[in-house]
Parts: structure tokens; C-alpha cells; sequence
């Protein structure tokens, strides 16, 4: 808490004298830790008044700066500037002012100015360990790595403590890191720091592990592998205790980077007769052997193999040794570990890779997985250990084997119902093992339709029997049986995609409903639930969904596309904006959270954990997402609240928008979605593939491009000016069109350029996993014609400018020019909304069917309209002032007779269209609200081939209800956004 951190820093400071001073400030530092901001102002000026003679800032600086977060914090952020530059001037050596124009300056996001503070501290008080300390990390916040060198040297002069010279040593390292010229880190950061540790080495000053590790960072990133290897092998080495096996770990790594294979093999070999169950150290043992059998290296006759010890050189010893293995964990009486028997099958793997016949001495990997079966099948690990090495068995032997994996599981006598249950939990989970194998060998998928139906009905019955285990379980546990529900949905899914049939959807969303009530914290049912709604273009329930999740930190980037791709494109603008700064938060707050993270790593001695930081924080600021939400996010409160509650040009300044410059990273986009968060079961010919992800990955850039260059556009356009350019004006080029429409004419030829290549992406009609990456709003947005309407608009701008720029008297031309452009895009807006015709939710047959891609095209037509009136707006503010001149002229002349230009008439005209339009629009809008209200979804038959029970059929129905008051909601915010864009329109006749 503020008051915790100024006071307790005064306290230890005065030796725990209580100060008179801080018992005044005591109430100020409640109220802002409270909250209660005004309050803290109001008692911080009362406090000013009262002790007249403390008035001044100099006498009392702490209350003035107070007083500045106080006014910070309530949105005045000016005065609270000035207040603390007041302050800032007398440059303070108090505790309490520096500390609290510290926290001031952070929620300003000025973290430079702390430096500033504590250099000045620093010359005043130049023995202070505290305040070069509070100077280092202020440094570190704002990554100024030389200051910090600096400032670590000077920290270690005054107070002779190894964590400060480190703290230089670590500088320089980042000086190499964050260096654009690699030579200048190899040649002079790096050895620099190389010295200073080795000065320390010498003079048997080392203490601490950190330091140690650091030494190892600088001669790795040196490529000094040999000096590494011996310093860790060393009496340094010693210190390397805080992770099992660190030592180890190293040498092993700087065998591998020497390619020393034969260390490498020994190394390997030592620590698995220690260990036998150490995944990493089967695969060095592996990859040595390998590269010793491709080099034929063989031992000398008499040496000792290694420095590590014997070496194994042949197939025939690895065979031996991974088979010794297992025949030591049968003869365990204790569960035997997991190692040595993936290990066989990984080495079978690897012999049938390179083609050698030693692998029949392992035996037959159908039994081998049987037997791993049998031993470990009651673990849920056991079905992602076994899958991949499913690919050891030949097609043919696929039936077999699932057989005899259910041969293994002990279910209970067959009941009415035709199946037979599991007595306990480990035969629950031995069997959803063979459910989960069956369908990764894509025996599910070949069933037809009845027996797909059967499957459902069969693995229902498991879910619902297997319920009873879990009637302890805390609702923050998850059931037993929940991979059953998982399971079946998948199925229904299949039919969904497989036959069109949406009753399939309708029953698999019920089905999911109902999991989540018997499971509610259950991440892949609400995961799978909030894919399906968006599919179906309900979003109103995806929100409480996604906020159920809980998603903590970098989950915000890497699952967060599973609700913003979906936000903005159904109507939901609310709720977009509530996703869209779920997001932001997170990566608004990234910068500053990452230096506090440095901050801890200086203090702590964590130096190896400074540049993963540093690599992280880059990640988030290159992220596609990032770059996604914030695009997203000003575009929507553009269409929501421009010329509706602010100008164009009013909104775009707030945005702080400047056209000219593209502040996405696009040659260093980095993809940070996880698009394996669902859980899959298919098989690998039905799995997603590096050219899915390198699709889609180069499908969601080109819009993103098409999306911040509309942003940009309209920046533009809000920028043009409304004051009539001069026709000889020095700003024009010759063409007398002005520098802000050349940027503009420069944007769209970017966009043409860009929906030429989009067009390119879209007639590939690449077909994604189910489960796999959402396709993006790209197709759509092409095939509704929006995107070309827009660029359009926005083009007819800069005929208007030259319009302004030569005038009425001759330009007919140009006026005929504009007229035609008025009425393509009458025709072009008419031919979108026409694309959103149709029921979006209508019952056929007892059956509810669905159309979202007509809610997305009717968004696609709010926007459109929206940028196409933006263009209205900029046409009256250009052809105001030439009708008035023209009306002077008329006076002066005493010329009545003269014909209004048809630039004028036409524009008239283009504002009727544009009203009877939105008047069209909003009546199809109010049409499909009534159309909704009127379905009667109790009317509905449920269940198709196999019985629904009556709780079944009621989650169903929920699902529905959900989906027709999301649709409703849409609906309901799409006509509100017309009718005020219709009342826009009245402004712009003359």
C-alpha cells in the first residue's frame, strides 16, 4: 500500500522516530490507498492552509506530490504535472517526495523522469546506497543498459557488495544482447564483461551461484564452449546447487554444442542408471549413439573412453541397455516408471527411421503397447505417451489392437442398456484410454451415421454412470468422466460437419451445457462451447465464457483470438469492447510489469532469467493479437462514437492516429496463438499442420493490413481539413493536390495493392482443422463487397479535394466524374445490403436453422455505411463553400437564370439515396427482430436416431435461447448504430 511503502521507507530512514510530518500525511495516504482521491486532495490543501509557513513546496514538498497523484488519479493530468515538475525542480532528497514522484511518474507512464529524480538525489547525497540503488533500477526500467553499467560501478565504489559489480557485469551482457551490430557485442561488450569476472575470479572473490551463472552466460554467448565446460567441471562448478542435475545439465549441454559425443553418450548413460526414468537423457543417449555409429568412432584400446566414463558405440549395446532397463522395473515391487519403456519404443522408432533390423530384438511394438498399456493405462498420461507412437503400427492392425486394449479393461456385466461399467475410477480411465486411442486411430471416423449415433449413445451412458465417482468432488474439480462429454461432442461435430445436419450442433451444444453443470470448471467445455457460438454468430454468451476461464497473463495473447477474432463481426459492440480491453489491459500493462520483473532478477541475482524477460516483453510487443485488438478495438469506437458523440477529426485526434505512420512490426509479426488449446483426438491425417499455421498465420497479416490501412484512411480523411486548399498554395504538389491527399492517395494504393494479394489468399479457399485456427473475417469481407465500397469512398474524397482545389466554374468533368461516383456507391451499397437478406434464425420442419454469415454481412454493411457517410460529411463541408460563393456571384451579377452544377443537384440526390438506404436497411434490421421474437422455440422437436432424456433436451433448449437473445442483442445494436447514423444524414443537407 502507498502509505506502507513512504512511511515504512521514512521510519527506517529516522531510525523508527515517528515524525510529526507523517502523521499529517498518514489520512492523505489512506485516502489514496482507499481510493478515495478527492478526499486526499481536499485534506492535503487543507493541510497546505493550515501550516502556512509549510506552504511552499519546498518546505513540504510530500503533500504537494500528494496532492498530484490525488489529481492524477481523478483524470487531471496536467495539474498534477505541474505540481510534481514543482516539486522535481528543487530536486528533493527526502524519502517521502522522491518515492512518491516515483509512483506518481510510473501511473503517468513518464518512467524517464525517475531518473532524472534520482541523478539529482545521487549528487546530493553521493554516499547514499539507497538512492544509487533506486538509481540502477530506474535505469533498468527505461533499459538505458550503459547508464546502468554505470551506475553499478558506481553502487560497488561506495558500497563494496559482489551483487552491485555483478549488477554492472549483467549491464554490459545486455549492452551485447540489445546491440544492432553483433560484431560490436562479440568484440568489445561481452569480453569486457568477460574480464570483470574473470578479475573477480582471480581475487577468489565469487560467492554466490548467480555469479557463476553469469560467468557461464557471457562465455556461451562468446562461443567460449571449451572454457565453459571446464569452468563448470571446475571448483567454480561446485556452486551451481539450486537445480537437480544444473551441473550436468550444462556439461551436457556443452558436450552437445562441441559435439563431444562420446561425453555426451557416457554422460547419458551414467545419469539413466541413476535415473532411468529422465526423458531428456534417453533422447542425448540416442542422438550420441547416432552420431558415434555415422562418424564410426571407436574407443582407444587402453584410455579411458571418456572423461565421463565407458561409451556405447552400437546398436546392440542400446538394445541391451534400454531392455535392461525395463527388466529392472518389472522386477520392481513398486509402480514401475514410465522411462524405459517409452525409451524402447523411441528407439524402435529411430531404427525404423534409419532402416536397420536390430529393432525385432525389442520385440513387436503392437505388444510393447499393450504391455505399456497394461502397466500404465489407468494414467490419464498414458494416451498422449502412447500416440505418438501409434505411427509403429501398420494400418491393418489397427481393429487388433484397439480389441485387445479392450480386452484389458475389466468392465462390469452388460445391462439393459447393452453395456457393461467400470467398477472404479483406474478402469474408467483404462477405458476412455481405448475411447481416446480408437478415435486418434480413426476408427471413429470411419463409422456412418448410425454408428456414430450408437458411439454417442455409448459414450453418454459411460458419462452419466461415471458421474457418481466424482459426487465428492469440489466444483473446482473436475469430474471423472468428463473426457466421455468431451468425447461426445466431438462426435456430434462430426456429424454436424459430415451431414449439414444443425440438429447435431443443436444436441452437441446441449450436451456440452450439460458437462459444465455437473463440471463448471471444466476449461475444454467452455472452450469448445465458446468456438460453437461463435460459429453460430452468438455472441452474447461467449463473454461470461471467456471471462470464466480466468485466462491469467500471457493467456491473453495466446488464447485471447478465440474472442476477439469473433467480437467485432457479430454486432455485439458492448461486448466487443469488453473483450477487445480484456486483451489490452494485459499488454498495456506488459511493459511495466516486464521491468518490474527485471527489477527482481537484478535483486535476487537471476541474471539467466534478464534477457528471457527481455525476449518475452519483445514477444508481446510483435504479437499479431496485439497488433489485432488495438486495430480492432479504434475502428470499432470509431463506427460507434464518430459524429455521433465527437467529430471524425475529434476522435481521431484522441486516438492520438497519425496516418503517416504504420507502427505494426509486420516484418517481425509474431504469431503467439495457441492453436492446439482444444483437445484433439484425430487422427494425423485430420490434424493441423505447419502449412495450416503458415496459412493462416499469412491469412490474418492481410487483414490486418486491410484493417489498419482503413484505420489509417479514415485518420486521413478526418485530417484533410475543411478550409478551401489555395490553388498556387506553396504545400501543393503539381498535380495541386495536397500533401495530407497524398498520403491518402498514397494509403490506397496500398489497399488496392493489399485486396489484390487478398483475393489471391481467398480463391485458395483453404479449409482449416475444425478445432484449429478460426478462418478470419477475410472472405467475407471480399465477398460482401464491403471492402471495395469503402476504398470507393474514401477515393471519391480525393476527387472532392481536386474538386475544392479548382473550383465549379471549370470543372465539368471532374463534377460528371464525382456525380458517377455518387451512384456507384448507391449501387454498390444497395448490392451489399441485398448480400444481408434472409432469416439469420428461422424453424424448418421442427428444425432450427441458422445463418450467421448474414450477421457478419450486415456488420460488414453498418461499417460501410459509417465511412461512406464520413465521405458525405467531408463532400458537404467541400461543396458549402462553392454553392455559397456561387450564391454571391448569383447576387452580384443579379444572375438568376444560371443552372445549379450538377456537382450540387447530384449531391442531393446521393444524401436522398443514402437516407432511403438506411431507411431499408433499418427496416430489414426491425423485420428480422420481429421474425426472432415471433419463433416459438418450445415448438421444437429434439433428439434425431437415439432418445434425448428430458434433462438433455433442456440444456438443448437453453443453448438455443441463448443463441436467439444473442442474435436479438445484435440485432437490437446494429439498429441503434443505424438510427443514429440516419440522424447524422439530416446534418448534411443544404
Amino acid at each position: 500500500m502507498l502509505r506502507h511503502i513512504l512511511v515504512t521507507s521514512n521510519m527506517a530512514a529516522r531510525g523508527h522516530v515517528q515524525d510529526p510530518n507523517d502523521r499529517r500525511l498518514r489520512p492523505i495516504y489512506d485516502y489514496l490507498d482507499n481510493g478515495n482521491n478527492k478526499m486526499a486532495i481536499q485534506q492535503a490543501d487543507k493541510l497546505l492552509k493550515k501550516h502556512k509557513d509549510l506552504h511552499c513546496a519546498k518546505a513540504d514538498p510530500s503533500r504537494q506530490v500528494l496532492k498530484a497523484i490525488g489529481l492524477q488519479r481523478t483524470g487531471k493530468q496536467d495539474e498534477a504535472f505541474s505540481l510534481a515538475q514543482e516539486v522535481a525542480t528543487l530536486e528533493p532528497t527526502d524519502d517521502n517526495s522522491l518515492q512518491a514522484l516515483t509512483i506518481l511518474y510510473r501511473e503517468m507512464h513518464r518512467p524517464e523522469l525517475v531518473t532524472k529524480l534520482y541523478e539529482a538525489a545521487v549528487k546530493k547525497v553521493p554516499l547514499s546506497e539507497e538512492y544509487h540503488s533506486h538509481l540502477f533500477m530506474a535505469y533498468a526500467r527505461v533499459g538505458e543498459y550503459k547508464k546502468m553499467q554505470q551506475a553499478g560501478m558506481a553502487l560497488y565504489k561506495t558500497v563494496p557488495k559482489n551483487p552491485y559489480y555483478f549488477w554492472s557485469v549483467m549491464s554490459l551482457v545486455m549492452q551485447a544482447i540489445s546491440a544492432q551490430d553483433d560484431k560490436l557485442a562479440q568484440t568489445m561488450f561481452l569480453p569486457l564483461a568477460e574480464r570483470m569476472v574473470e578479475k573477480m575470479v582471480k581475487e577468489g572473490k565469487i560467492e554466490a551461484e548467480a555469479e557463476v551463472q553469469l560467468y557461464f552466460m557471457i562465455l556461451e554467448r562468446l562461443g567460449k564452449y571449451v572454457e565453459a565446460l571446464d569452468m563448470v567441471r571446475g571448483p567454480l562448478g561446485e556452486k551451481l546447487t539450486s537445480e537437480l542435475q544444473s551441473r550436468e545439465n550444462k556439461c551436457m549441454m556443452m558436450y552437445q554444442r562441441l559435439q563431444l559425443w562420446p561425453e555426451c553418450n557416457a554422460l547419458s548413460y551414467k545419469l539413466l542408471l541413476k535415473n532411468p526414468d529422465e526423458w531428456q537423457f534417453y533422447l542425448s543417449y540416442f542422438d550420441s549413439l547416432f552420431h558415434l555409429m555415422d562418424k564410426s568412432w571407436s574407443p582407444p584400446n587402453e584410455e579411458e573412453h571418456c572423461v565421463e566414463g565407458p561409451v556405447q558405440t552400437t546398436v546392440a549395446e542400446a538394445v541391451k541397455f534400454v531392455v535392461d532397463r525395463m527388466e529392472e522395473e518389472d522386477k520392481k515391487d513398486s509402480r514401475p516408471l514410465r522411462g524405459p519403456y517409452m525409451a524402447c519404443l523411441e528407439l524402435i522408432h529411430r531404427l525404423r527411421q534409419r532402416g536397420c533390423p536390430d529393432e525385432e530384438e525389442l520385440g513387436d511394438p503392437l505388444e510393447l503397447m499393450l504391455q505399456f498399456f497394461g502397466k500404465f493405462g489407468d494414467k490419464p498420461s498414458c494416451i498422449t505417451d502412447l500416440k505418438i507412437y501409434l505411427h509403429l503400427l501398420p494400418p491393418e492392425q489397427h481393429t487388433q489392437f484397439k480389441n485387445r486394449l479392450g480386452d484389458l479393461v475389466p468392465l462390469g456385466e452388460v445391462g439393459e442398456d447393452g453395456f457393461g461399467f467400470p467398477g472404479d475410477t483406474k478402469v474408467l480411465q483404462r477405458h476412455l484410454c481405448v475411447c481416446q486411442l480408437s478415435r486418434v486411430l480413426g476408427l471413429q471416423h470411419t463409422l456412418d451415421t448410425e454408428g456414430k449415433l450408437c458411439l454417442i449413445t455409448e459414450l453418454k451412458a459411460h458419462y452419466h454412470y461415471g458421474l457418481q465417482f466424482g459426487k465428492s468432488c469440489l466444483k473446482t474439480e473436475l469430474q471423472f468422466s468428463d473426457t466421455y462429454c468431451l468425447m461426445v461432442a466431438h462426435v456430434y461435430i462430426d456429424l454436424w460437419t459430415e451431414t449439414g445436419d444443425e440438429n447435431m450442433l443443436w444436441q452437441c451444444l446441449g450436451v456440452l451445457e450439460e458437462g459444465l453443470s455437473y463440471s463448471p470448471s471444466n476449461a475444454q467445455f467452455k472452450l469448445l462451447l465458446l468456438l460453437l457460438f461463435c460459429r453460430l454468430g452468438a455472441f452474447q454468451p461467449v463473454v461470461d465464457l471467456y471471462s470464466s476461464l480466468d485466462a491469467k497473463h500471457v493467456q491473453h495473447d495466446t488464447i485471447g483470438y478465440l474472442l476477439t477474432r469473433y467480437a467485432g463481426s457479430l454486432g455485439q459492440f458492448a461486448a466487443a469492447s469488453q473483450s477487445y480491453n480484456f486483451s489490452l489491459r494485459f499488454f498495456h500493462s506488459n511493459q511495466k510489469d516486464t521491468s518490474e520483473y527485471i527489477i527482481q532478477a537484478y535483486k535476487y541475482g537471476a541474471f539467466e532469467k534478464i534477457p528471457e524477460f527481455i525476449a518475452f516483453r519483445t514477444r508481446l510487443n510483435q504479437s499479431l493479437h496485439f497488433a489485432q485488438v488495438r486495430t480492432e478495438r479504434m475502428l470499432l469506437d470509431l463506427y460507434t462514437e464518430a459524429d455521433i458523440t465527437s467529430s471524425l477529426e475529434e476522435s481521431v485526434k484522441a486516438m492520438g492516429l497519425c496516418p503517416e505512420e504504420d507502427d505494426i512490426p509486420w516484418d517481425n509479426m509474431r504469431d503467439n496463438r495457441d492453436l492446439t488449446v482444444l483437445f484433439s483426438w484425430d487422427p494425423k491425417d485430420r490434424e493441423l499442420t505447419e502449412e495450416h499455421r503458415r496459412l493462416s498465420l499469412e491469412e490474418e497479416s492481410v487483414w490486418l493490413k486491410v484493417r489498419s490501412l482503413t484505420l489509417r484512411l479514415l485518420a486521413s480523411l478526418a485530417l484533410l481539413g475543411h478550409a478551401p486548399s489555395p490553388r498556387n498554395s506553396d504545400k501543393t504538389n503539381e498535380n495541386g493536390v495536397s500533401a495530407k491527399s497524398s498520403t491518402l492517395q498514397t494509403l490506397l494504393s496500398q489497399l488496392d495493392l493489399t485486396l489484390q494479394t487478398a483475393a489471391q489468399i481467398t480463391e485458395k479457399q483453404t479449409q482449416y482443422p475444425f478445432l484449429g485456427p478460426p478462418s478470419s473475417r477475410l472472405a467475407s469481407a471480399l465477398s460482401s463487397g464491403s471492402c471495395h465500397c469503402q476504398a470507393s469512398a474514401l477515393q471519391l474524397s480525393l476527387t472532392l479535394q481536386e474538386l475544392e482545389t479548382t473550383g465549379l466554374d471549370d470543372s465539368s468533368e471532374l463534377q460528371t466524374q464525382i456525380c458517377n461516383s455518387f451512384k456507384s456507391l448507391i449501387v454498390q451499397l444497395q448490392e451489399l445490403l441485398s448480400r444481408c437478406k434472409g432469416e439469420v434464425l428461422e424453424m424448418k420442419d421442427s428444425r432450427l436453422m441458422t445463418q450467421p454469415s448474414l450477421l457478419e454481412t450486415l456488420v460488414f454493411f453498418v461499417e460501410t455505411v459509417c465511412v461512406v457517410l464520413w465521405v458525405a460529411s467531408y463532400s458537404a463541408s467541400v461543396l458549402r463553400p462553392l454553392k455559397s460563393s456561387l450564391q454571391k456571384k448569383k447576387k452580384k451579377t443579379k444572375d438568376s437564370s444560371t443552372a445549379m452544377p450538377v456537382v450540387l443537384s447530384g449531391f442531393q440526390e446521393w444524401t436522398g439515396s443514402l437516407q432511403g438506404i438506411v431507411t431499408q436497411a433499418l427496416d430489414h434490421v426491425k423485420g428480422q427482430e420481429a421474425s426472432l421474437t415471433a419463433l416459438k422455440l418450445a415448438a421444437l422437436t429434439l433428439g434425431v436416431g437415439h432418445a434425448q432424456t428430458q434433462e438433455e433436451c433442456g440444456f438443448t433448449r437453453a443453448a438455443m435461447d441463448k443463441v436467439q437473445t444473442s442474435y436479438l442483442g445484435s440485432l437490437q445494436e446494429l439498429g441503434d448504430l443505424l438510427r443514429k447514423r440516419a440522424d447524422s444524414l439530416k446534418s448534411l443537407k443544404f
